[in-house]
């Protein structure tokens, strides 16, 4: 009896021990997984719009310091039988497009909208990408050509416009939050190249320091640089190309996965964005790679992501996490359709969500994005995509795939 006792005894300890060690091994494991911020799709985000109005390519997002989503797109862009509501005479009571830049509240209702031609200023004749600064300032930038050989321009992503041609867009604006026109930087048709310091040519994105009152400028689907401006002025800075070097207009011809790395930006230079430890990302979109930056065009380092893309391109716009250090890249692949999450120190890829499609949770053309201060991620669409999705910021944790597909919400 005793011997039987002491048998179960040592065998109920073995058991435990093995159980502590099998806990200690689990939270060793836990504290060396990859960990990475976890999202939702939000699919009743934002609420539909009023007065029959539709968004078209959708090219542009910006959160302000209300986190209030901004949003530009292209009603031109919208097909003929979407705009119905629109003909004269009125063919049936839907559709027409909704004006160029929305405001949304939190909830995802529509509280504000204008834009457009009017006296002062050129209204792109493409409008494209939004920034709203710490001063509630609103910046647009445009990436059309204007007619060409006597046709209407393109409203499309496919404009990459080489190094030859007319250009319409040379030029940035900048509003108050409720339209009033502030300044503008650049004229349409004036540009002379990338290295021309009064004129854009087809600007595609905007960020404004709010330590130093700078613009930096994603310059863009004609030029091949970023270009800097005082945001308050408009006088400007400095500019540079890629690697730092000075910016040249010529045709680098298709993109080669396998060649060696540019020394001069593609077009689209499609993003410059500025982090908390002053470093510049910017988003060399056909050449699928991001050049990092200090402020004064001095280059770090870059990395390339979905190297094998063509078309395209898989580097369209960034935002950051909202940690104290920003500890995570959020990268827009409009051509893979895909939010990839890197870690920004390492710019190593760790994981990526989405899928091509047009159902909530899935691209097409997943063209901008940011975040706001809760860590939520908006993406905006451009092509057919024509809208604007919420992510819903989860967490961390840790990954257990490298492509998460559709980050549809957990069943309750």
């Amino acid at each position: 009896m005793n011997r039987n006792i002491r048998t179960g005894a040592l065998f109920l300890a073995a058991i435990a021990i093995l159980g502590t060690a099998s806990i200690m091994l689990n939270r060793k494991a836990d504290a060396a997984a990859v960990m990475a911020p976890r999202f939702e799709v939000d699919p009743l985000w934002p609420k539909p719009l009023p007065n029959h109005w539709l968004m078209g390519q959708t090219i542009g997002v910006s959160v302000d310091s209300q986190d209030h989503v901004w949003v530009i797109h292209r009603g031109g862009s919208l097909e003929p039988g979407e705009q119905h509501a629109a003909a004269s005479p009125q063919i049936s009571q839907c559709c027409k497009a909704a004006p160029p830049i929305l405001e949304f509240d939190k909830a995802g209702n529509l509280i504000a909208s204008w834009g457009g031609p009017g006296k002062g200023y050129d209204w792109p004749d493409s409008n494209h990408g939004i920034f709203v600064d710490y001063k509630n300032n609103v910046w647009i930038g445009g990436n059309g050509r204007g007619p060409q050989n006597g046709k209407p321009g393109e409203l499309n992503e496919d404009q990459v416009s080489g190094v030859k041609g007319r250009f319409a867009d040379n030029m940035i604006l900048k509003f108050t939050a409720d339209g009033k026109f502030l300044m503008q930087i650049g004229k349409p048709f004036q540009s002379k190249g990338s290295n021309d310091i009064d004129n854009l040519r087809l600007p595609a994105k905007i960020y404004v320091d709010p330590k130093t009152d700078e613009a930096y400028v994603a310059d863009g689907y004609g030029n091949h640089r970023v270009i800097v401006f005082d945001a308050n002025t408009g006088k400007y800075k400095r500019h540079w190309g890629a690697y730092g070097h000075k910016p040249e207009d010529v045709d680098l011809g298709p993109y080669k996965p396998d060649a060696p790395p540019p020394q001069q930006f593609r077009n689209p230079v499609h993003c410059a964005n500025l982090s908390v430890d002053n470093l510049l990302y910017v988003c060399d979109r056909v050449n699928d790679r991001l050049q990092v930056f200090h402020p004064d065009g001095t280059y770090v380092k870059e990395q390339f992501f979905e190297k094998e893309t063509l078309g395209s391109g898989s580097a369209w716009d960034i935002a950051f996490s909202k940690d104290p250090q920003q500890k995570y890249i959020y990268l827009a692949d409009g051509e893979n359709d895909r939010v990839h999450i890197i870690d920004r120190q390492s710019l190593e890829l760790l994981t990526t969500f989405g899928e091509g499609g047009r159902q909530p949770g899935e691209f097409y053309g997943v063209h901008s994005i940011e975040t706001d201060s809760k860590g939520n991620i908006y993406t905006t669409e451009t092509y057919r995509g024509q809208r604007v999705q919420k992510f819903v910021y989860k967490g961390l944790a840790p990954v257990t795939k490298k492509d998460q597909g559709v980050v549809w919400p957990a069943s309750k």
